[in-house]
């Protein structure tokens, strides 16, 4: 079947996009002239700034989450693709409010090359900016080779709990070792059942038979760990959870986020069960859930399945995630 997509021309993908998204919530982003999302209120004096960067195509991530409580400034790229490191350096300069700066990188080939020349461009100029990395999916490497770990949807408690951190006042060193301690502290599987196409050429990612569904799915419909038989929500659930606790050495009695983020065309009817499921597993070996979250948070345009990531969480944390916020795509009272 041929993709069927509301666009005009696909070279205007991404400045479109991001018009119309702007147009939507001028009371809390703005663009700049060079097509940086930035947070219409600034921070005030004193505080540390928080930037991210990654491709777009992933709506409502990343732009959804800058906002007061979240992130500063997003530097989007082209569909599926990083930015360059000129505009995210900008955004570090824009970010900037005498306290520093912290930019999150998900470990991805493209965006990992434009962070680590930003942050050699930054040192030159004599910039304030730490770099922390979120590397937590467990499918394409062990724990002991976490640099080669892909980074999933594990980047949004840690924009939430920084980003709360930050409004309060946390210094940039205290913002960076909170960061690192939580993405130290997570991990996340995917599951695909049926591919995305991409926006501008109309290919699929992948292809898949009716009765089968990948699990260990990148976040661009990179290759799986396992191929198997579909199987039932409460199958689903199960056996993903289980790896992630063994990959996270979670112990009877711990306590911990649990996410589940659509990645495109699956429900919330379908998550919520699985939500459902996953909790009945957690109750057998006596693991609280903490806190949970299921939505539609990072997508792959219409890629059916989910990501499910798991957290350990502490008070301070839990404290962050409970904390205000006002974005687009996550606002807390």
């Amino acid at each position: 079947m041929a993709m069927k997509k509301f666009l005009n021309k696909p070279e205007n993908i991404v400045p479109e996009l991001l018009e119309g998204y702007s147009l939507v919530f001028p009371d809390k982003i703005k663009l700049t002239e060079n097509n940086l999302v930035v947070r219409t209120q600034p921070k005030p004096i004193g505080r540390v700034g928080v930037v991210t960067l990654g491709g777009s195509g992933h709506e409502p991530a990343l732009s959804g989450w800058v906002g007061y409580g979240l992130l500063d400034i997003s530097v989007p790229g082209e569909i599926f693709a990083a930015p360059g490191a000129p505009r995210v350096l900008e955004a570090i300069r824009l970010a900037e409010r005498g306290a520093g700066v912290l930019l999150i990188v998900l470990n991805h080939a493209g965006d990992m090359l434009t962070g680590n020349l930003v942050m050699q461009l930054a040192q030159k100029e004599g910039l304030n900016v730490v770099k922390v990395v979120t590397q937590e999916d467990i499918s394409n490497a062990p724990r002991s080779d976490s640099d080669n770990r892909r980074g999933l949807i594990g980047c949004l408690p840690i924009y939430k709990a920084v980003g709360a951190a930050a409004e309060a006042g946390y210094s940039l060193k205290e913002c960076a070792a909170l960061a690192q301690r939580m993405a130290d502290n997570m991990a996340t599987l995917a599951v695909a059942v049926t591919p995305a196409t991409h926006p501008v050429t109309g290919n699929y990612f992948f292809e898949l038979p009716d009765d089968e569904m990948e699990v260990g799915m990148g976040q661009h419909g990179e290759a799986g760990s396992g191929r198997m038989k579909l199987k039932s929500a409460d199958e689903t659930a199960d056996l993903m959870i289980n790896v992630l606790l063994k990959d996270l050495e979670v112990k009877e009695g711990e306590e911990i986020l649990v996410l589940l983020n659509g990645t495109g065309s699956t429900t919330l009817m379908e998550l919520y069960i699985i939500f459902a499921g996953v909790k009945k597993a957690l109750d057998k070996k006596n693991i609280k859930i903490g806190k949970g979250m299921v939505g539609t948070f990072l997508s792959v345009q219409e890629q059916g399945g989910f990501q499910m990531h798991i957290a350990r969480v502490d008070s301070e944390i839990k404290r962050l995630l409970a904390a205000p916020c006002d974005s687009p795509f996550w606002t807390v009272r």
